[in-house]
């Protein structure tokens, strides 16, 4: 029965809210937890029968079994969520999730990668068309500060590299157009050009990165050819694809861009999610003050 309201409310927030599949996945993922929590440790089979510390012993729960604080925090904001589609559904009379305190979250400084090591990540022979697709896709990332959900997805029509700027579709599928860089709008046209044809060998496919079988290629591939490239590289840090969009903007800001303008390319709703970028910044430059001034 509850499993019934649950892909009613996913169903509810992919209509109203347009969130991504990603994003649903999440919710549900959450919200599935919580149900099985309140049929087996709860016992609790009845939207009714849910009290407040039926929800604080679920997070209590969640604690205790190792989650994070950023981990419990988004659950109880989809809970709450959930609870309010509840009530406005009349399936709840009261919401029990009302009054229940988040868990702080502790914000970690985003990691960037130094400007040398980007430029020896890019150092990629591009003489083969895989290589001359790895090439075009890790140069794309840094010049935009797309997430690899958006790179992956972008299409041919997507690209305008006469006005040199390509358009995506982010989180609740707002459009947004960022920017290509010389060098990146290159990549592109060597790829276009000798590598995406060899690929995917007559196929019609929409989307401009594909993988060695010509099909689109996913965010794990995706994943995969930049750990190798960054081994290949003797890049020595951890690379995530997340870690050239937090390097673009870092870099970006250290270089004069206005926050306004790197919010937007980065398709924030919220300037205080770009304003982290600036504590970067500065972190840096205390840093490179300490390494190479004298009297430090």
């Amino acid at each position: 029965m509850m499993q019934l309201e649950l892909e009613d409310f996913i169903h509810y927030i992919q209509i109203e809210r347009g969130l991504s599949s990603n994003t649903l996945e999440a919710y549900r993922r959450d919200l599935k937890k919580y149900i099985k929590f309140l049929n087996t440790k709860a016992l609790i089979d009845q939207w009714d029968d849910i009290e407040r510390t039926s929800i604080t012993n679920f997070l209590y729960d969640m604690k205790d079994n190792g989650a994070s604080d950023a981990t419990i925090a988004r659950t109880l904001s989809s809970i709450r969520l959930f609870h309010r589609f509840l009530l406005q559904d009349h399936v709840l009379a009261t919401d029990p999730s009302i009054h229940i305190e988040t868990p702080s979250k502790k914000r970690s400084l985003p990691k960037v990668l130094s400007s040398e090591d980007v430029e020896q990540l890019l150092k990629i022979e591009a003489n083969d068309p895989l290589s001359i697709r790895n090439k075009a896709m890790i140069e794309t990332l840094y010049a935009t500060g797309l997430r690899v959900s958006e790179l992956i997805q972008l299409t041919v029509s997507d690209l305008h590299l006469m006005m040199g700027f390509v358009r995506c579709f982010g989180k609740g599928a707002k459009e947004r157009i960022v920017p290509l860089g010389d060098l990146a709008k290159e990549s592109i046209e060597h790829y276009l050009e000798d590598g995406r044809p060899y690929l995917i060998k007559g196929k019609a496919i929409d989307q401009i990165f594909v993988n060695h079988h010509g099909r689109a290629l996913s965010r794990q591939g995706f994943w995969k050819i930049l750990k190798t490239v960054a081994k290949d590289k003797q890049i020595e840090k951890n690379l995530t694809p997340h870690m050239l969009r937090h390097s673009f903007a870092t870099h970006l800001l250290e270089n004069g861009a206005d926050l306004r303008a790197v919010q937007e390319m980065l398709g924030h709703a919220d300037i205080s999610t770009t304003q982290i970028y600036t504590h970067v910044s500065k972190k840096r430059l205390k840093d490179i003050y300490s390494k190479h001034h004298p009297r430090a």
